[in-house]
């Protein structure tokens, strides 16, 4: 069964008046260490944020351990450093974001300028396991149509700088600004993928392959194929989710790819719009079917992602859990209609942030 692993990114926050703050290296500095010697939590591109990383695994439910696991050691060591943590995409209160440092953080400050300013934003990456480049790009080719879903379903940053933004994931507009950003074309194979990505690099503009940020990719660390498309889901169950869905696609469309089926020739452009309707409504209103680009209710399309990995999620034993994680959000909503129901009750987007907080935590 192939492997999966979770990236989150947490927000840094004072517990009581809910404003994000610069503390990562404070934090760092008391966060545990893996057998290994490396931390547990990393830096960020800002002083703001907070990463963990869990281990390979290939039950779902060891993986939802792991993830409340690191985001309760992250709450326990921020609590020491005076702060909170929380699950949410963006601020939703404002903030002068600091840049962290570091050379590479330097670099993308002065290369980048107000685009890097503003990247205060946190997304959930998830890496699932797969035999080799050739099979990855593969992967990659065919599931590109579906990774919108994927966004609408993880949505969960409504607010940019004190205002409501009118989207569901407002993160996912701030990063395509990004040069590297957003959804990609078919490769075909392995070598175009790789031709395509040194290309990239030898214009200049980007500092090196980790600064290729698509949708979707090869990971450059690890044999893995990893879905960067996700907001940092407020509920760690609709992470679970969100990797449970990934690896499916990630089987079935190796599965397509070695019986000789083509993936589907959407052109990019049309995939750039479905991931601006998912940005826009999330889970709430239309998406654009992967398949034909027509819109249609979300709940028909998350039923559409669903039917589409069906043969993969019983081999793994993950149909049934998908299925309720799919109605359990259809029902309550993502992180985005949670934020908006808190400010509604309490008027405060204070409350809104603390309150996630003590969600983060569990």
């Amino acid at each position: 069964m192939r492997t999966v692993g979770v990236e989150e990114e947490l927000l840094l926050v004072d517990n009581e008046s809910g404003d994000p703050q610069a503390l990562s290296t404070a934090v760092l500095a008391l966060a545990e260490r893996r057998a290994d010697g490396d931390s547990v939590f990393e830096s960020e591109l800002h002083d703001h944020q907070l990463e963990f990383a869990t281990e390979p695994r290939a039950a779902m439910s060891e993986l939802a351990d792991e993830i409340r696991r690191w985001r309760t050691m992250a709450a326990d060591r921020a609590a020491e450093a005076g702060a909170a943590v929380a699950a949410l995409a963006t601020s939703p209160l404002p903030v002068s974001p600091s840049i962290g440092e570091g050379e590479r953080y330097r670099w993308l400050a002065e290369r980048f300028g107000l685009t890097a300013q503003e990247q205060l934003t946190c997304g959930c990456h998830v890496h699932v396991s797969v035999e080799s480049d050739a099979e990855g790009v593969a992967v990659l080719d065919r599931v590109r149509p579906w990774l919108p879903v994927l966004l609408a379903l993880s949505a969960n940053s409504p607010f940019w700088h004190g205002r409501d933004s009118s989207y569901d994931s407002y993160r996912s507009r701030v990063w395509g600004r990004w040069p590297s950003a957003g959804p990609t074309e078919v490769f075909g194979s392995a070598d175009s993928y790789h031709a395509q990505v040194k290309a990239m690099v030898e214009t200049g503009v980007l500092r090196d392959e980790g600064m290729i940020y698509f949708d979707a990719r090869l990971s450059h660390r690890y044999p893995t194929v990893e879905v960067r498309v996700a907001d940092v889901c407020l509920d760690a169950a609709d992470t679970v989710l969100l990797a449970t869905l990934v690896r499916g696609l990630v089987e079935t469309a190796a599965r397509a790819w070695r019986a000789g089926e083509p993936p589907e020739p959407v052109p990019v452009s049309l995939v750039r719009m479905a991931g601006w309707q998912a940005a826009r409504s999330g889970v709430e209103g239309q998406l654009l079917h992967p398949l034909t680009m027509r819109p249609e209710p979300a709940a028909d399309v998350l039923q559409a992602l669903l039917a589409h990995v069906r043969d993969a999620l019983e081999d793994s034993g993950d149909a049934l859990s998908a299925e309720a994680g799919l109605r359990d959000v259809l029902k309550r909503g993502t992180g985005a209609r949670a934020q908006r129901a808190l400010l509604a009750d309490s008027g405060s987007l204070r409350t809104v942030v603390t309150e996630c907080a003590a969600r983060t935590r569990g």
